[in-house]
């Protein structure tokens, strides 16, 4: 049964938390989607955030307001497999990729090619990464 097989792949609380208006229940995600929830959830959380597990996260933030060049890239690529080495036991990263897609704008398109250990199938991830604070101003 394909439920059974994919049991491994986990379920939880779908992020942002949101609930269900009909049953009044927090809503939940289960398999890939959480894998993607958590790969976000990991990318989006300052390292040293949450109380209780002070090395989870990415701590990406500090990133911001950098020169947008090589340096950059590679400095994004080696902190993201690290961060999902550490916090996403449930896959293998074999690649991150960034790219500049909208420079003028502060915006990089980070891919992440990973594999579910306990089956070796493969899949990817897109992260939008971008600069949106002190964009108002005249």
């Amino acid at each position: 049964m394909v439920i059974k097989e994919k049991n491994f792949l986990g379920s939880g609380w779908s992020f942002p938390v949101c609930f269900s208006a009909d049953t009044c229940q927090v809503s939940l995600t289960a398999y890939e989607a959480n894998i993607n929830e958590s790969i976000r959830l990991i990318l989006f959380t300052t390292t040293g955030e949450r109380n209780m597990e002070p090395q989870f996260g990415s701590g990406l933030q500090k990133f911001f307001f950098r020169k947008i060049d090589e340096t950059l890239k590679g400095e994004l690529i080696n902190t993201i497999k690290m961060s999902l080495l550490l916090n996403e036991p449930r896959i293998k990263v074999s690649g991150v990729d960034v790219e500049f897609t909208d420079m003028l704008n502060g915006m990089l398109e980070i891919i992440i090619d990973y594999t579910y250990i306990q089956t070796n199938t493969r899949h990817n991830h897109t992260f939008p990464f971008s600069i949106m604070e002190g964009t108002n101003l005249k």
